[in-house]
């Protein structure tokens, strides 16, 4: 599909008018667009005469739908409460959007717990019909977040200043329970770019407990390739990565 030259110009502009801005929606929205992408793959991939992928790819699935209802949590305990705030009415569509998704991800995890007990002679199409389902709800979802991306955030950076926003964002990082948060973490910095992981985990430094952060980069630094480590290293005055050559 060819977009349209002045929906890019439109989104070009939102982009610009934010920069400079703290975008709480960024780095978490980047982990979920990878982990929907990596699960669909693995799902699309799964060989359904083998039942350890099946039972892989469907775990999978069962696990991306409790991290979106999580996420979905979320937003509406605090993103959603700050713009009704200050925005009354503004996030209501959403909002809406949201109780959708947790039907689909409560339907979507159902089906992928049950196709472990579908017949062999079945599994093909009933994987295929699983794979589906999951590709629209991603569609939808990275539909839904562009919306967030661009009207939530106009309002939130016209209503709150950065110091603002920045204690919004704290305070539901810090309702995070260690283990979802390396969950996060395994997603949230391999997909961001070398700017925002230097930002993120230098905040995290002078926030969180040392061994938490450490936590954080063990897990992150599993999926990372050696150059964006090394990168990453050199940011946050880690020592360096032994016999990688950067060009």
């Amino acid at each position: 599909m060819q977009s349209h030259p002045i929906e890019f110009a439109a989104i070009a502009a939102a982009a610009r008018t934010g920069e400079g801005r703290f975008n709480m929606y960024a780095g978490i929205h980047k982990a979920l667009r990878a982990v929907m992408g990596d699960t669909l793959f693995a799902l699309g991939r799964a060989d359904p005469t083998d039942e350890a992928e099946v039972r892989d790819a469907c775990d999978r699935v069962v696990e991306l739908m409790e991290m979106c209802e999580r996420h979905v949590e979320h937003e509406n305990r605090f993103v959603h409460a700050a713009l009704q705030a200050r925005c009354p009415g503004v996030c209501d569509a959403v909002g809406h959007e949201h109780e959708d998704h947790l039907r689909h991800t409560a339907r979507l995890s159902e089906a992928a717990r049950a196709l472990a007990n579908v017949p062999t002679a079945e599994r093909a199409s009933a994987l295929h019909a699983l794979y589906l389902a999951v590709a629209l709800f991603v569609a939808e979802n990275f539909a839904h977040m562009h919306v967030e991306e661009t009207q939530h955030n106009a309002a939130l950076w016209a209503t709150y200043n950065d110091f603002e926003l920045l204690a919004i964002h704290d305070e539901l990082v810090a309702s995070i329970p260690p283990q979802e948060m390396m969950l996060i973490a395994r997603w949230l910095l391999p997909a961001m770019n070398t700017v925002e992981r230097c930002m993120m985990v230098n905040d995290m430094q002078t926030k969180a407990p040392l061994a938490a952060v450490e936590a954080m980069l063990d897990v992150a630094r599993a999926h990372m390739n050696q150059r964006d480590w090394a990168k990453l290293a050199r940011g946050i005055n880690l020592p360096p990565v032994p016999g990688l050559v950067e060009v």
